[in-house]
């Protein structure tokens, strides 16, 4: 079963993040930007930075509600 949670993404940045099933090393992120379609618009995904690698992936902002696959903080 896998539980959501509430999230507020105009206040996602800069926010951490553990993945639960960690690839490659990469364990820890950090949201570093937030996209928009336009800049008054709503935020549509999130680029997450894995902390030992640097390497950049973007997803939908409401992957993170996820808890089968993020968990809020490093842990």
């Amino acid at each position: 079963m896998t539980t959501t949670r509430r999230l507020n993404p105009e206040k996602l940045l800069l926010s951490k993040w553990t993945a639960a099933a960690p690839q490659n090393k990469e364990k820890h992120f950090l949201v570093v930007a937030l996209g928009r379609p336009a800049p008054d618009a709503p935020v549509e995904t999130v680029t997450l930075e894995a902390v030992h690698t640097r390497r950049q992936r973007q997803l939908p902002w409401r992957a993170l509600r996820d808890a089968a696959q993020w968990l809020q903080g490093w842990r």
